[in-house]
């Protein structure tokens, strides 16, 4: 028997067929993807359909490498410039001030294309930049089914906002009531993203644990994080400075950026590892994470129990992000080094300094999943053109 055609396929909320799910990413670091790709898996495994784009990818002429590209040099090498940029295009604020919907818009006929080919029935922006277009393409009629943006980022920037879009869901309920307050969107809150793997017992721990006492016996692993792309403000200074005066072993997580890896791999007693396909069980070896972005690893870190400290943040997004965090509990920020020694004994020694970072890491994740939000906001349209 020939496929029924996209017109006679079951809709959601007409007879209760799956829904079909266009997720719009960008490869900027593994974030984005990394949670693109963990609502994809949840969405298929409640037997809905699920396809991934990247909008880098949609942009004509080359833009969205070129923009991966500078994003990337930027954030390595010129923190400054990107906070620069930060402070004109994304930080929340008053004013006539640049938008990112004439990048987005470039994007326009390439997603309306795959929204049709996928037969979607909603859309789900995981990218600031996705959100803008969505959000056009929804104000001016050209995308006929609704977008639910997720919001991976503990604060939310004004590139996160346009009110063409349906429908937002957020990690926090701060996040959400900034886009109440800013767009008068609805906004639900789900809590973080994150692989099952992170919320139970981790089987690749005790051969974490081994190497970890090889390489330095009695001492407590502290990973740094960088990353991706390998992003960090003075990295070899702060390893040895673990390693060296804070009797610990700092292991080193470089992303993928080897030049940074090779370095760190010289200082006396610092482990920089290549990239690690076990974070679950890295983490669960691990005594805290020093993070300094909010991204999604230091969300991984707190679905596995691992204390995070957050220490010389990027400017832009990773700063704001660090701040929002430290404000609801999820880490303790160190300003000096003095300041990271400190939280990092407290935090990595049982007592009740650990146990209660360990059990506010926890409540973050909330049983209301992101995948049901975006099911109901396909079916709710479903209904009202059915």
């Amino acid at each position: 028997m020939a496929a029924p055609s996209s017109s006679h396929r079951p809709r959601p909320g007409r007879a209760g067929g799956p829904v079909r799910v266009l997720i719009v990413s960008a490869s900027m670091g593994a974030g984005h993807d990394t949670v693109a790709a963990e609502l994809a898996r949840r969405a298929r495994e409640a037997g809905h359909r699920a396809h991934v784009a990247d909008v880098l990818q949609l942009l004509p002429y080359g833009l969205g490498s070129a923009l991966h590209d500078f994003y990337r040099a930027s954030v390595r090498h010129f923190p400054w410039a990107y906070g620069g940029l930060y402070r004109a295009f994304l930080r929340r604020g008053t004013g006539n001030r640049p938008s990112g919907v004439p990048l987005a818009r470039l994007a326009a006929d390439a997603l309306t294309e795959i929204a049709d080919r996928t037969g979607a029935d909603v859309v789900v922006p995981v990218f600031h930049l996705a959100a803008q277009l969505t959000g056009h393409l929804r104000e001016r009629g050209r995308l006929t089914v609704p977008s639910v943006v997720f919001v991976i980022d503990f604060a939310v920037h004004r590139q996160w906002l346009h009110a063409g879009n349906d429908h937002y869901v957020c990690l926090t309920e701060d996040a959400a009531r900034v886009v109440r307050q800013d767009l008068g969107v609805p906004a639900d809150v789900t809590g973080p993203l994150v692989a099952p793997g992170f919320l139970r017992p981790a089987r690749g721990a005790p051969r974490w644990r081994e190497l970890f006492d090889g390489r330095a016996p009695g001492r407590t692993a502290v990973l740094l994080s960088s990353g991706a792309w390998g992003a960090a403000s003075r990295p070899v200074e702060t390893a040895r400075l673990l390693a060296e005066h804070g009797g610990f072993l700092p292991v080193a997580l470089c992303g993928r950026n080897e030049r940074l890896r090779r370095r760190l791999s010289t200082v006396p007693g610092v482990l920089a590892p290549a990239w690690v396909e076990d974070m679950p069980g890295l983490m669960a070896a691990a005594g805290a994470l020093v993070d300094n972005a909010a991204g999604q690893t230091a969300v991984q870190a707190l679905a596995a129990g691992l204390p995070v400290v957050a220490y010389r943040p990027l400017p832009g997004h990773g700063a704001e992000g660090v701040a929002a965090m430290a404000a609801l509990g999820l880490t303790r920020p160190a300003r000096d080094t003095a300041g990271l020694l400190s939280v990092l004994h407290r935090l990595t020694a049982p007592g009740p300094d650990r146990d209660r970072a360990v059990a506010r890491g926890h409540a973050a994740f909330r049983d209301d999943d992101a995948v049901l939000r975006v099911v109901e906001q396909a079916a709710r349209a479903a209904r009202a053109t059915g």
